[in-house]
């Protein structure tokens, strides 16, 4: 594969991408709840929003963008030091080996305390409001007071209504994997795995400008669609409205 050299990055293409990244985040963990290690409602709900949220963590690596000033100072100054460690935006974070892996282990030991896990959901929860508040009504989630109540509020009682967070580390991996999936796709690319340390290189095949008629009249839709035919089919809201969807179908 060609391993091009690629101009620079817009300064921020993830204010368009964002929503996507989200959505494609959510239809991914509705698609993996048959192989989650999570049981129950709640615990389906929390594995969907966490991969939904955690689709957005790779893009807290640049420091003054709208994902890093969610929670104003609180979010910012930790981005500042991930794009350090990172070796700035689209590097260390979106590596498809390290960037899953890293991240994971970072959750894993989260989960290991009820605090931290909560920081952990609240800061997934968090990232997919600000992400998805184009189909959200008011602009609560898009304000640090109203992000942080929404995504601590969410996060304390999806926690306290369902099993151990040993999931968590998971959610991450599958969301993480899932944003450097969708950036992959797009002309910026992302870093060659491990080989990036020794050269900086990106895989760049398909050349997809953010914002463009295909992310936003196909691959939204098409996202929005997947995740309401997965949460149909691998959750009890499937069960629940069969009988209505019999009745609709025995019209015809």
């Amino acid at each position: 594969m060609r391993l091009p050299n690629v101009a620079p990055l817009r300064r921020h293409p993830e204010r368009v991408l964002g929503h996507s990244h989200a959505l494609s985040g959510l239809a991914v963990g509705a698609a993996t709840l048959p192989w989650a290690p999570v049981h129950g409602t709640v615990a389906q709900v929390a594995w969907i929003s966490a991969a939904g949220g955690f689709a957005m963590l790779p893009d807290l690596d640049q420091q003054g963008s709208t994902i890093s000033r969610m929670w104003g100072p609180a979010t910012d100054a930790p981005s500042g030091l991930v794009g350090a460690i990172a070796r700035g935006h689209r590097w260390g974070t979106h590596d498809a080996i390290l960037g899953p892996v890293v991240l994971g282990l970072l959750a894993y030991l989260a989960a290991g305390a009820y605090w931290s896990s909560l920081l952990v959901m609240a800061l997934a929860i968090g990232l997919a409001l600000r992400a998805l508040h184009f189909v959200i009504p008011g602009r609560a989630e898009n304000t640090v007071i109203g992000n942080l109540v929404l995504s601590w509020g969410g996060a304390y009682l999806l926690l306290e209504h369902s099993p151990s967070p040993a999931w968590l580390p998971y959610a991450v991996a599958v969301g993480v994997l899932t944003h450097i999936a969708g950036d992959f796709l797009t002309k910026e690319g992302v870093p060659v795995p491990l080989f990036w340390l020794i050269r900086r290189s990106r895989l760049a095949p398909i050349h997809l400008r953010t914002g463009a008629f295909v992310e936003q009249a196909i691959l939204v839709p098409a996202f929005l669609i997947a995740i309401a035919v997965f949460v149909y089919l691998n959750t009890s809201a499937g069960t629940a409205i069969d009988p209505l969807v019999e009745r609709i179908l025995s019209l015809g």
